[in-house]
């Protein structure tokens, strides 16, 4: 099927980039609900799944709402207002969507699915529930890595901005992905379902990075303009390890024992595995993270009955500026 997505002079002029933690929501999740590996997140993936499971979300809402292929409702990703909106005003999106909204997206699901049936019923009450479970995936599979996945999406962002600059809105889109291409004032998308046109919708077009697809998907709810999300560029580099090659001289800075800890935190970890990993007394782990935390440098996220502690987007930049 080919879709085309006319453009007028003001649809250009309205075309803009935002950045949608709930867009990653669903992304990552239709990702860990395939059965297929995905070598490209893999590393991600195999520290996921047990949290998830264990907080029984691999039974929830979001399963009941966000297969891993098919349709996904479109009241789960709002239209971003702002170019980052934080995932805190999208949930307050979520639970403020109108019911008629509510209803008619799920009209897509069979009246067998029990917990469609009961957004139906009462949507208030459910969207509610909903937007609590996602803050808890959130805390579990997305808050401890947020600050590398920020990281590729804002970078994605500004070398698009760039491409728009230096060769125009056609280069852009003909470079966003393999099925879309620009002619005529025209947007064209090959996809297999869901045609996007102008009729009823707003003006202009908001494209979405994310670093969980390998496809476009879209959005589309009358009057708001459409959304797009494609695949962004530098993902592939996510969970590549990265050698920290000046340890020296952030050592010299931070102290020996947290530019460890700040190494060690490649990946998101608690503070038994880093005591066990480094051979710092868990009391020790557990002061100096209190100190990095403090300082911004580290973040904290609940895990079950774990905390998580992960590099913040300042202390990725540390590192990035010393490799």
């Amino acid at each position: 099927m080919r879709s085309e997505l006319a453009f007028s002079a003001d649809d250009l002029a309205r075309t803009r980039f935002a950045v949608s933690p709930m867009w990653e929501v669903v992304a990552s999740y239709q990702l860990l609900a395939s059965p297929a590996r995905h070598p490209l997140h893999q590393p991600w993936l195999d520290q996921v799944r047990p949290r998830v499971a264990a907080a029984g979300l691999d039974a929830g809402w979001l399963a009941a709402l966000v297969p891993a292929q098919g349709y996904v409702p479109d009241f789960l990703t709002p239209l971003p207002d702002d170019p980052a909106p934080t995932l805190a005003a999208e949930l307050a999106a979520i639970r403020a969507t109108a019911p008629r909204d509510v209803r008619t997206d799920l009209d897509q699901y069979p009246t067998s699915n029990p917990r469609a049936r009961a957004l139906r019923a009462d949507p208030p009450g459910r969207l509610a529930q909903l937007a609590d479970e996602v803050a808890t995936y959130w805390d579990l599979a997305l808050g401890p890595y947020w600050a590398k996945l920020r990281a590729v999406l804002d970078a994605d962002v500004f070398r698009r901005a760039r491409q728009v600059a230096e060769r125009g809105t056609g280069h852009l889109f003909n470079s966003l992905h393999e099925t879309l291409s620009w002619d005529n004032n025209t947007l064209q998308l090959v996809r297999r379902q869901c045609a996007l046109t102008r009729d009823g919708i707003g003006a202009g077009l908001v494209l979405v990075p994310s670093a969980f697809v390998g496809r476009v998907l879209t959005w589309s709810r009358p009057p708001h303009p459409p959304q797009l999300l494609y695949p962004a560029r530098g993902a592939a580099t996510l969970w590549e390890h990265q050698p920290v090659r000046h340890h020296a001289a952030i050592a010299a800075v931070l102290g020996r024992s947290r530019a460890l800890l700040l190494t060690e935190l490649e990946t998101p970890t608690s503070t038994t595995d880093l005591a066990r990993r480094t051979g710092i007394s868990a009391a020790g782990v557990s002061q100096h993270l209190t100190a990095l935390r403090d300082a911004g440098i580290v973040s904290t996220h609940r895990a079950g009955r774990s905390v998580l502690y992960a590099r913040t987007a300042v202390a990725e930049s540390l590192l990035a500026d010393t490799d």
